[in-house]
């Protein structure tokens, strides 16, 4: 979900104790090799993260560096690691060392493939750019002193690192290397907000110092408060106002105008590196959009069917467009909305040891999306402890869409399966703490498709929203691919989606931006999904009625974070131990 690095980086995670050098000692040499090389690395690794979308409170002290020096460490360093990679032979390794080994060696592929294609010189999409997630910093909660002084001494290197991403930016523009142009219209208004707010009181950055935590005494907490107008005024105002005219004067204006990833640098190769990095397979675009033209027809039969439950007299599109319109359909206010969104996920709270053995510890808090990002947000958005509702726009959030997308990005879905892995400290932080795409995205999605089994979806309208999401992520397999490898324009793939979905108008024009400026990303969710129902059905298949949902579940959830063909090899070894998961059922 980020772009800063593509896998996600959760690092709110507990961090697992790195091996003592008598551990490593007691493993077979090649263990003990890839160990040291993958920890060693890993622990650099997190010496570089900044705030993202799913971890914005970052233990650094300071905004990462992004410079032409960093740059240059991070190609060296992953160079280094992967020709280190290649010169450990993984049959020589323990089984669990070889899992670790595939997991591991795709994150360092995936991230020197960034290096080597200049991804730092395109920190934006449609959907997400660095100073959202700066922003986002300011949303979360600081439980003490300390916290709230690193969150100042971040504050105050904004303007190095929005001059390195400003310059970064212009080297990316320079070589044709950003998102089209017309996917970047409108999305300076986030930075705008900020320099219209100010230095008082009202900057969304003030939010965590009005109120502080009674465990600071009253001086301590007016100096804070005095320093933070003071951080905000010198240096996060001036940043702001500096990249608000570098937007609207220089990049947006004279950014790309053709949509595709071919039509990038080296765009061939480029489009085909994110196909490995989203999907983990390396697969054809080609053969990406014809498995996605075959799950459309199989789903729309099943959106025809349900039309039909409910005796509609016209054709799909007119039934479709009847969803899109009808008050019925739609919350009356924000709090509605989030109120419906509540009940659905403790609906799942009911059911939830029916299907899955080991449970998470975390829980999770359900919000509206800032408003300041919310006009160009997608609907919902989770991660561990949050499930973000947008409430902008009401007319385009429909109601029997919200137990799909509540499932999705709540439980079992974003906000249940990252805490799960964060909590599998038998496993390395790399496993627990990363996320790939295929995996997280697929996980959640399936979780959609559960939601049959579990009988959470109580009318037709509602299964038809399910069945519209399943197949808004299907059409995301051919939009894709048509916009990157085809030669799509922005129209055919909104009509695409009209023609297909209930989606609304306005997060059709959001998605399809979304989809073109970010090459890749939309491949993750249906096929990942793909290889969890597979998975399921060849176990339903061999087991029979010895078969469990809550093993079967325990076994997917506590691989961490995997590469898609992983899920392949694990459910065969659930399939050889007769339907026996990782923990004991009651």
């Amino acid at each position: 979900m980020t772009i800063a690095l593509a896998l996600t980086l959760l690092m709110a995670a507990p961090a697992a104790a790195p091996a003592t050098p008598a551990k490593v000692a007691n493993l077979p040499a090649g263990d003990a090799a890839f160990r040291k090389l993958s920890e060693s690395e890993y622990a650099w690794r997190k010496t570089l993260n900044g705030p993202d979308e799913d971890s914005p409170n970052s233990k650094n002290a300071t905004l990462p560096d992004v410079g032409p020096a960093a740059q240059a460490a991070m190609t060296k360093r992953w160079t280094e690691t992967m020709a280190a990679l290649d010169r450990i032979d993984p049959a020589k390794l323990s089984p669990a060392a070889r899992d670790d080994y595939t997991v591991y060696r795709g994150q360092i592929a995936a991230l020197l493939a960034e290096q080597q294609f200049r991804e730092y010189e395109k920190p934006l999409n449609a959907d997400t750019s660095f100073w959202m997630n700066v922003g986002g910093m300011a949303r979360d909660t600081y439980r003490d002193e300390a916290a709230l002084r690193r969150y100042l001494s971040q504050l105050a290197s904004v303007p190095r690192y929005y001059d390195q991403q400003i310059a970064n930016m212009r080297a990316g523009l320079k070589r044709g290397f950003t998102p089209p142009r017309v996917t970047l219209q409108g999305r300076d208004a986030g930075v705008a907000e900020i320099v219209k707010a100010g230095a008082g009181e009202e900057s969304p950055f003030y939010a965590p110092f009005r109120t502080l935590p009674a465990t600071i005494p009253a001086a301590r907490q007016a100096e804070l408060r005095a320093e933070a107008k003071r951080v905000i005024a010198e240096a996060v105002v001036p940043a702001h106002r500096k990249l608000q005219a570098f937007l609207r004067d220089e990049y947006i204006p004279n950014a790309q105008v053709k949509l595709a990833a071919y039509d990038l640098p080296d765009g061939r190769a480029y489009y085909q590196s994110k196909i490995r990095e989203f999907v983990t397979r390396d697969l054809p675009p080609e053969e990406i959009h014809a498995i996605g033209l075959g799950e459309v027809a199989k789903i729309r039969t099943r959106m025809q069917d349900v039309m039909r439950q409910v005796k509609w007299q016209g054709d799909l599109s007119s039934f479709l467009n009847h969803l899109r319109t009808d008050p019925q359909f739609y919350a009356k206010t924000p709090q509605d909305l989030l109120n419906r969104a509540a009940w659905i996920a403790k609906t799942f709270d009911g059911k939830a040891s029916t299907y899955f053995g080991r449970l998470p510890r975390m829980r999770f808090a359900i919000k509206p999306v800032a408003p300041d990002i919310a006009p160009f947000y997608t609907s919902g958005r989770g991660g561990p402890g949050i499930y973000l509702v947008n409430t902008y726009d009401l007319p385009s959030r429909a109601l029997y869409s919200l137990p799909a997308l509540t499932l999705h990005e709540s439980a079992p879905g974003h906000a249940f399966q990252m805490p799960f892995a964060m909590e599998l400290t038998d496993l390395p932080e790399y496993r627990r703490n990363e996320y790939i795409s295929a995996y997280g995205e697929g996980w959640a999605l399936y979780s959609e498709a559960l939601g049959e089994d579990m009988g959470m979806y109580e009318t037709p309208y509602d299964t038809l929203g399910m069945l519209s999401y399943q197949m808004w992520r299907a059409a995301r397999l051919v939009v894709d691919t048509g916009i990157h490898a085809k030669g799509w324009t922005r129209e055919q793939a909104q009509a695409f989606l009209r023609d297909n979905t209930a989606l609304s108008n306005h997060e059709i024009t959001t998605e399809v931006d979304r989809y073109i400026a970010w090459p890749g990303q939309a491949l993750s969710y249906y096929m990942g999904e793909l290889a969890f129902l597979d998975a399921r059905a060849k176990a339903q298949k061999a087991l029979g009625e010895k078969f469990d949902y809550r093993a079967f579940h325990d076994a997917m959830l506590s691989l961490g974070s995997v590469p898609l063909p992983m899920i392949d090899q694990r459910v065969d070894r659930f399939i050889a131990d007769k339907g026996k998961g990782p923990y004991p059922l009651s």
